[in-house]
């Protein structure tokens, strides 16, 4: 979703961040504070408090605490999501599956223990899935 928000904004984003914890494409991301959201993001999936306490400071002078506030509740609610996901056993949806091929190999996502509970897409899902990120492009524009 990150990909398609910012292709719908026409910002650049650097997907690898997601996993490699930095703004990895040696040029800054056009989301504004990213080098911050995402040792933010970092600090809550690890409840690292004495890391986390500077951060927050750092935020609210920064990017003001409301800003800080939603940045926390989406970290908070994407681990909620993940753990339900992982512990219910839900399988990613065909569409997304199509709409992220691309990619999920690429950062490693399908080596999380949640990938196994999705199946292969058959070839013509797999073949398709261009038409699935167009269309959901063409939706999510603002």
């Amino acid at each position: 979703m990150l990909r398609v928000s910012g292709e719908a904004t026409q910002t650049e984003v650097d997907l690898e961040a997601i996993t490699a914890g930095t703004d990895s494409s040696g040029k800054h991301s056009q989301v504004p504070h990213s080098d911050l959201l995402i040792a933010l993001a970092e600090a809550v999936v690890a409840a690292d408090e004495e890391e986390l306490r500077p951060l927050r400071e750092r935020a609210v002078a920064e990017m003001g605490e409301e800003q800080l506030v939603d940045a926390i509740a989406v970290a908070g609610n994407f681990m909620r999501m993940v753990r339900i996901a992982d512990g219910t056993g839900i399988p990613l949806d065909k569409p997304m599956m199509q709409m992220s091929q691309d990619f999920r190999a690429d950062l490693g996502v399908d080596q999380f223990g949640g990938a196994s509970n999705t199946p292969e897409l058959g070839i013509v899902a797999k073949a398709t899935s261009g038409l699935t990120r167009a269309a959901f492009r063409r939706m999510a524009k603002p």
